[in-house]
């Protein structure tokens, strides 16, 4: 049985903020489509032909922005693999966006996180071994 995750589906204040964020983080992400929405507000699909991130454009604003690992209900982040995490963590840094990168003392995969205009926190994780038992080892210090 395959699963994969085709797409997220996130409310912004600010699309191209975001897709901004996403392009510096993944240079090979294009815009898939994108419009008007019939509430007045833009949206994009923006990823690869096989994923994407889509973007709609808040109806609605609220003086309490999201702030994630705070206990209250919603996503804390999203994680993506990539095959070399050290350019880009260079790339998000030498762009302005802020490291939010804890414990990461993993023999086996590299995490680096990063916080969204917006404030949204996005892991990206390189693995060092296609062995899953090491891939997935929840007993080191980064677990």
């Amino acid at each position: 049985m395959k699963i994969e995750l085709e797409h997220a589906n996130l409310c912004v204040r600010d699309v191209e903020a975001i897709k901004q964020f996403l392009q510096t983080a993944f240079p090979d992400f294009k815009v898939r489509g994108g419009g008007i929405a019939k509430n007045g507000k833009p949206w994009m699909h923006f990823g690869t032909d096989e994923t994407y991130i889509a973007l709609t454009e808040a109806t609605q604003d609220t003086d309490k922005p999201w702030k994630p690992y705070t206990g209250t209900p919603g996503v804390n982040h999203l994680a993506y693999v990539v095959d070399d995490v050290d350019a880009l963590e260079q790339r998000m840094i030498n762009a302005g966006y802020f490291n939010s990168t804890v414990n990461n003392k993993h023999p086996h995969r590299k995490r680096v996180y990063f916080h969204d205009p917006e404030g949204n926190d996005w892991e990206f994780v390189q693995y060092y071994s296609d062995n899953p038992s090491e891939r997935n080892d929840y007993d080191l210090p980064d677990a």
